[in-house]
């Protein structure tokens, strides 16, 4: 049981840390176009994304595959932007059954497990069976995605009336500002990305 409390804390406090912020700002573009009437969703769309981070920290873990560091630094990001260019152009028509969020969600959830594996391998580093921690890492990963889920469509219940937004305005503004974000991050990830694909 300590183990597994262990682990779980980890997992969730390595995507609640500050110094997670693209984990952080991905999720908000992932669902800045749902309310808690699609709650489920929503679910689909974060435990896809945590199935595909799962699966290339296993992969990762056992040595499958390899991925440098810095394609991942950029394609992080790149996951990002994407995802609020998506939302910029849709206005979040049609997201509550989108095939290509679910996708998206899935694909973008095995990068940013990528993201993850170097940390996650030095913690298990020494121990024979990793899949348990692996799981238990991921649950804690799943229950803080769920807690920012949960403060982001609560921050859209609770200011869209105050400001008397339009839920179209809402996803292009928040949209907006974590382009805004992103793009300098791009920049300066985009040299260290070039150079391993030349």
């Amino acid at each position: 049981m300590n183990d597994f409390l262990f682990y779980l804390e980890l997992g969730c406090t390595h995507v609640l840390d500050i110094k997670a912020y693209d984990h952080i700002l991905f999720l908000i573009v992932l669902v800045v176009s749902f309310s808690f009437k699609q709650w489920k969703n929503m679910l689909w769309l974060v435990s896809l994304f945590t199935l595909g981070h799962t699966i290339s920290l296993a992969l990762s873990a056992y040595k499958i595959i390899y991925v440098a560091g810095d394609l991942v630094e950029f394609l992080i990001p790149l996951t990002i932007f994407i995802t609020a260019i998506n939302n910029m152009l849709t206005g979040g028509k049609n997201t509550s059954n989108s095939k290509l969020l679910l996708f998206l969600s899935f694909c973008f959830g095995w990068i940013h497990g990528l993201g993850f594996s170097n940390y996650f391998k030095m913690l298990i580093s020494g121990l024979d069976a990793k899949l348990l921690p692996l799981i238990e890492f991921s649950l804690g990963i799943e229950l803080a995605q769920i807690i920012i889920v949960i403060v982001i469509v609560a921050l859209y219940h609770l200011l869209t009336p105050i400001f008397k937004i339009s839920k179209r305005d809402w996803i292009v503004v928040i949209s907006s500002i974590i382009l805004g974000i992103t793009i300098p991050m791009l920049m300066e990830r985009y040299d260290g990305f070039i150079k391993h694909l030349l």
